[in-house]
């Protein structure tokens, strides 16, 4: 059973929640400094809510993740595909765990602010983010998002 392990580092909308400095939550300055788990799990969400329900419909035993951190190894990892991709399921692809997209807070919030991105420029990254990732599960590879402007 081949299991696939698919990276984005990133590329380089509107984001609903509030800048929060200091656990007190502060009226967006244009720069992404902090954002809520919470706000930043709602930004995933919307980004998938986004992809065409022609697509979604085939999706299959994948779960989305949010985390704070990528491993150590790999500090800027903005987006991890860990499973086996649709195009490479057989017969024998039965009573698996589920594939796994995990989208990591800290370093996408890291590089925004470092690109003078602002609040919309997370939401813009979420969204490719969250679009490669199932790209991946769908088999597309690095090379043709790349070409596709997702990669």
């Amino acid at each position: 059973m081949p299991v696939r392990r698919a990276a984005y580092a990133g590329r380089g909308g509107t984001a609903t929640g509030e800048a929060v400095r200091g656990g007190e939550r502060v009226a967006d300055n244009g720069r992404v400094l902090e954002m809520t788990r919470e706000d930043f799990e709602e930004l995933v969400a919307e980004a998938l809510d986004r992809i065409p329900p022609e697509l979604t419909r085939l999706m299959d035993n994948v779960a989305v993740f949010v985390e704070d951190e990528p491993p150590p190894e790999d500090p800027e990892l903005l987006g991890l595909y860990e499973g086996t991709p649709l195009t490479e399921r057989g017969e024998w692809y039965a009573g698996v765990l589920p594939d796994r997209i995990t989208v990591y807070r800290g370093p996408t919030l890291r590089m925004v602010e470092a690109e003078d991105g602002g609040r919309d420029g997370v939401v813009t990254e979420v969204e490719v983010t969250v679009v490669h990732e199932i790209a991946h599960h769908f088999g597309i590879d690095d090379e043709r998002l790349h070409e596709l402007g997702y990669g």
